[in-house]
């Protein structure tokens, strides 16, 4: 099996390392020093070969309710807020901390997804990591909980490591958890649970096989680890989950170990603006197409008024909005017409048949 690969050349070679909040904090809910150290001297050695290491690090809330003295993980939204605030300064001074026993610098990177829809501030945040890289800076990445919209989020850090890897261009996406990969099914109640080790396709077997969280602590669980790879692989970036208390589990990784499960990814990837049109963008409404027009974009023609059957959501020209057939998702785009304009053709109002509504360079096919 192989190690890290990707779409980067061997000297740029660039690894995204999620941690959920099992494999960040102890179970009474503070920074796990000892493991974190263990990572801390993990990525310095996989950066003596060439690798640099970007960390997507949980735990923040986890941490601020334990430094606030909360024993259940609250509901309100603004409390979770409050602990994230509290806790994110001591996940990062924790990693700070293990990171300057090997002569690393971490530094700090809080996203929202206004960083990630725009197309503008992706490119901002793309050009700081860059630097951030190219100083020999290890990032240490965690969604802007203490200020997150409730309504707009990333909602795990799952996706956002995933988000991240496509942003950056990394080689390969490490999820580390607290369970040795994908199982055929739930290894804690049936025994016969065996690992699945590589993944090519992500069929009905696969989506079955995926469940929900079970930590009581973080957000995510083996279904939001199965989207984030679906993410990640369709961008070509292959995708490892695994156990984060494998000994020296990233070497282990990198030299194609077993013992975990490998999402291999597309053999032909989105490109990067598509891969952000596809993932990283925010739909404002839906655009209904019938199956003309869907086997017209599929051929790689552009969205025209003439297959336009119905449309949802208010939007305005140049938002992202999802394009479906017979009420399944087939595509994404930037839309030239408001939903207002379309408003006035259904209403029968004066168009011609051939306006575009969603040029091709402007729309990825995802189905």
């Amino acid at each position: 099996m192989t190690g890290f690969r990707g779409p980067t050349a061997v000297a740029d070679r660039v690894v995204v390392v999620k941690l959920g909040s099992t494999s960040v904090t102890t179970p009474a809910g503070h920074p796990d020093e000892p493991l974190l150290a263990s990572f801390a001297a993990q990525i310095a050695d996989v950066r003596t070969r060439g690798t640099r290491v970007v960390v997507v690090s949980s735990g923040a809330v986890a941490t601020g309710l334990a430094a606030l003295g909360v024993a259940q993980r609250p509901s309100q939204m603004a409390l979770l807020q409050a602990a994230s605030a509290v806790g994110q300064p001591r996940v990062v001074r924790a990693w700070q901390d293990a990171l300057a026993v090997h002569g690393l610098v971490a530094g700090q990177v809080l996203l929202d997804p206004a960083d990630l829809f725009s197309r503008r501030q992706y490119l901002l945040a793309r050009a700081t990591f860059a630097a951030l890289l190219d100083q020999g800076v290890v990032p240490v990445v965690n969604e802007n909980d203490a200020v997150a919209d409730e309504e707009i989020r990333f909602g795990d850090n799952d996706r956002l490591a995933a988000l991240v890897a496509v942003l950056i261009g990394a080689s390969s996406l490490v999820m580390l958890t607290d369970t040795a990969g994908l199982f055929t099914a739930d290894p804690a109640r049936f025994d016969d649970a065996t690992l699945i080790e590589e993944v090519t396709e992500f069929d009905r077997t696969i989506e079955a096989a995926a469940g929900g969280t079970s930590s009581g602590v973080g957000t995510g669980g083996m279904a939001s680890k199965l989207a984030a790879a679906r993410l990640a692989t369709w961008s070509g970036i292959e995708t490892v989950v695994a156990d984060a208390r494998t000994d020296r589990v990233l070497a282990h990784l990198e030299a194609g170990g077993a013992g975990a499960t490998r999402f291999r990814s597309r053999r032909r990837p989105l490109a990067a603006r598509k891969a952000w049109l596809a993932f990283a963008t925010a739909p404002r409404g839906q655009v209904g197409v019938d199956a003309g027009a869907h086997r017209a974009l599929r051929g790689g023609a552009s969205l025209l008024l003439a297959g336009v059957r119905h449309h949802g959501g208010e939007f305005l020209a140049g938002d992202a909005v999802e394009v479906v057939c017979d009420g399944a998702l087939v595509a994404k785009g930037l839309v030239r017409q408001s939903s207002a304009e379309l408003d006035l053709v259904a209403t029968g109002g004066p168009a011609p048949r051939d306006v575009v509504v969603v040029h091709h360079d402007d729309l990825v096919v995802l189905a």
